[in-house]
């Protein structure tokens, strides 16, 4: 399992936009990737999950990834969150 944190950059937090580019890059890998934040843990697969914690500006997000393409999955999180989500 490997394992990342970033800080949340943008001002409208993990909304609707950024929240569907996260779900569909995850999407693409069969690695299981979830997405902590304030002890809950949900599936970054699954948009109503992502968008139940309501994280917003300045939070501070742990993504997880395990499984065969586990390191390119996070890889291609780390991507989209460069993208001017976080850091």
């Amino acid at each position: 399992m490997v394992e990342k944190t970033f800080k949340i950059t943008a001002e409208s937090g993990l909304h609707a936009r950024p929240a569907t580019q996260l779900v569909n890059a995850a999407s693409q890998f069969e690695a299981d990737i979830n997405l902590v934040f304030n002890g809950k843990s949900v599936n970054l697969k699954s948009i109503m999950g992502v968008m139940s914690l309501g994280v917003g500006q300045g939070a501070e997000v742990t993504v997880t990834s395990e499984g065969s393409d586990e390191d390119a999955a996070l890889a291609a999180i780390e991507e989209v969150f460069k993208g001017g989500l976080g850091e």
